[in-house]
Order: C-alpha cells, then structure tokens, then sequence
C-alpha cells in the first residue's frame, strides 16, 4: 500500500476512535467542528482546485443549508435528519442558480460576482426579521443526537462520506473533464465536451457537500446566524484549500485539521490573546513561501515518487516501480569526453 494511503487509513482509524480515547466534552466539541469544516473546505476545492470556479461566496451554499434547515426545522416542525437533507437540496438548488447566472463569467470577473451572492441573501434575511431573526439569527433547533459522542460520530461519519465521495468524483472522467476545462475551455469546447453542462454539475455538487455542511453546523450549535453566510467564511475556505493544495480533495481536509485545532488551542492560553491570529497567519505564510503547491503535495513528494515511465506512484524508498519495473532512481548519465 503507498504510504499516502496508510496515512489516510490512519487518520480514519484515529477519526473513529477519538472519543473512545479522548471522551472530553470540549475535544469532542472541537473535533466535531473541525469534521464540519472540512467537508466544507473540500466542497470548496471541487468547484475551485478542479473545475477552476474560484467561489469567493462559498459560505452563500453554507448558509443556504444552514438557514433552511433551522427554518424548516423550527418553522414547519419537520425532524432534524430531514430537515438537514431538504437544507442540502436547497442548497443544491441555489448552486445551480448561481451556475447559470455565472456561467459566462471567468476569473476574476466569476469570484467578484459569486462574492455578491452571500451579501444579497443576508440582506433578504434583515429585511424580514420576524421570519429570519434578523441580526440575532434562529435559535433552539433540536440536536442530531441527544449526546456529545452522538453529535461527534453525525459529523464525523458524514465528513467522511462527503470527503470520499468528492474524491470519487475528481478521480473519475468527470474529474479529468473538470481539469480540462480548468486549463482550457476553449479547447475542452472545441473537443466536444458540454462545458456549461459540466460547471453547472460542479456548481451543484460541491453546493450540496457544503449545503450539507451548513445543515449539520445549524443544528450541532443549534443555531443559525448570519455568521454561517459572512465573507470571512467564504474566504477561510480559500485560505484551507490554498494552505493543503488545490485539486487535491484530501489537501483541503488535512489543512482544517491542522489549522483549525490549532487555532482553538491556541484561544485557551489567555497569554495569546489576539496573537493567536498573527500567529495563524505567521504558519499560513510560511508554508506558502516554502510550500507553493501546498503542505499536502509537498509531504506527499517526500513520501513517494512517480515513476517516469507509467506515471504511478511508488513509495520512496523502492528502487524500481512497482508497476512496470522501470527503475525510479536514474543516476545522471556520464558525458562522454571529447577524444584527443
């Protein structure tokens, strides 16, 4: 097995077991959340790392599931697992809204206006406050689980099966197509793919993982507020994709597990204080100024190797590939010396 997959074998063992070895309600709590924000931060990577749609109102997908699901669940009394599926069909829904509104947008031009769709909605919600709860948000859902432990395997059971099914998708033909139209859609259209059909798949899919998302942080904090919708969120998503690596799925992930527990553990020494926030931004910066393809591509360079003739992955320390036995350590042909 390459080691990059014993080392997600690993972290899923670990992701399982956690409360069985750390029972600690405020462990629990910060685990939970950092599942929550990881599938979130992968969604993002589909559409952005794979599809080239950099999202800078990625939160608006987040706070759709969120404030549907809340509504639904305090407004219409529906159950909190139904609740959370209709908030990720909503959120699908906006998604493709969103895609066809956009779709004839590129680069910057896509990112300014996707960043106008989190703004629009939190208007529409301030200006109906008795059905919203304008600035104060909703408040009182019911949780997933009547228990701590509960709540932790909800998310984390759920953040795996988003994660993995991301990753199928981006290893799949759709995944090549999304990195053909990422490089060049111009030709990607003049070889025949239906590109509009395909960003409005990717607009879908990644807003329904993050629809998901949403749902299963209203009801873990048993709230919704306009903070499920803020720019700031939308852009923690970028700094997660960028800080793991784009077009990884798995880099995103690892990315939230690294900076996010951290963050919080760093919040617990009163000492910090607001430094803990320059000290986030000190590791972000410098692992982007030694790390430009992201922490994940970099460890995994360190761990395996391509081979140079079939292109698989091989661990380090072989000599010769594990497929077609092409050596992956060629040693610098000697130049031949010029006769005299």
């Amino acid at each position: 097995m390459l080691p990059s997959r014993t080392l997600a074998a690993i972290w899923v063992a670990a992701v399982v077991v956690l409360p069985l070895v750390l029972p600690d309600p405020y462990v629990l709590r910060v685990a939970a959340m950092t599942c929550i924000f990881a599938a979130f931060a992968a969604s993002w990577d589909l559409l952005a790392g794979y599809a080239g749609q950099v999202n800078f109102g990625h939160a608006l997908f987040f706070g759709a599931g969120a404030y549907s699901s809340a509504l639904l669940s305090l407004r219409l009394g529906f159950s909190p697992l139904i609740a959370v599926g209709t908030g990720a069909l909503i959120a699908t829904v906006t998604g493709f809204c969103v895609g066809y509104l956009c779709l004839r947008l590129r680069g910057s031009y896509l990112s300014l206006a996707t960043l106008a769709f989190p703004l629009i909605l939190i208007g529409v919600l301030f200006a109906f406050p008795d059905f919203s709860g304008g600035e104060l948000g909703i408040t009182g859902l019911q949780p997933l689980a009547t228990s701590r432990v509960g709540n932790y395997y909800v998310a984390a059971v759920a953040m795996l099966v988003v994660v993995f099914a991301l990753w199928a998708f981006a290893d799949s033909r759709f995944g090549l197509v999304l990195h053909a139209i990422r490089d060049d859609e111009v030709a990607a259209r003049a070889s025949g793919i239906d590109t509009t059909r395909y960003k409005l798949a990717v607009f879908g899919i990644s807003a329904a993982a993050a629809g998901i998302t949403g749902a299963l942080y209203a009801h873990f904090m048993r709230g919704a507020g306009p903070s499920t919708l803020e720019t700031a969120l939308s852009f923690q998503a970028v700094i997660w994709g960028v800080f793991g690596g784009l077009a990884t799925i798995y880099g995103p992930v690892t990315a939230v597990f690294v900076l996010y527990p951290l963050t919080e553990w760093l919040g617990s020494f009163s000492s910090f204080g607001e430094l803990r926030l320059l000290i986030f931004a000190v590791v972000v910066l410098l692992v982007l100024l030694f790390m430009p393809r992201g922490l994940t591509p970099w460890a995994r360079d360190r761990i395996e190797t391509k081979c140079p003739r079939c292109k698989q992955r091989n661990p380090a320390w072989r000599e010769s590939c594990r497929a077609c036995a092409a050596s992956l350590h060629r040693a610098s042909a000697a130049l031949p010396q010029s006769p005299r």
